[in-house]
């Protein structure tokens, strides 16, 4: 996904990232890079509360339980894998 609108961290990254940026697993410098694209761009400004909704009910849901690192890995591999994706069909319906 993209808005059309020029900024200095891409919103295909940003949005590859916003698991990261929810559950303070990045640094204080990426988060602050992250925050403030969120802070300008509306499109993905929404899809981060999105995000964070999901977030939400998953921790409502599960309670306490955090994941073992290797599902972590995997569901972060496998994301990665469906942005790419994602950005080839947008880059074919160009």
């Amino acid at each position: 996904m993209s808005c059309g609108d020029p900024h200095e961290t891409d919103c295909r990254e940003v949005l590859a990232e916003v698991y990261l940026y929810l559950d303070l697993e990045c640094s204080d410098q990426r988060r602050g890079i992250i925050r403030k694209h969120l802070d300008e761009c509306s499109p993905c400004l929404r899809e981060y509360g999105i995000e964070q909704e999901v977030k939400a009910l998953v921790a409502r849901c599960c309670g306490d339980e955090t994941a073992p690192e290797e599902l972590r890995r995997r569901l972060r591999a496998k994301l990665a894998e469906l942005v790419l994706e994602a950005d080839s069909r947008e880059l074919l319906a160009e």
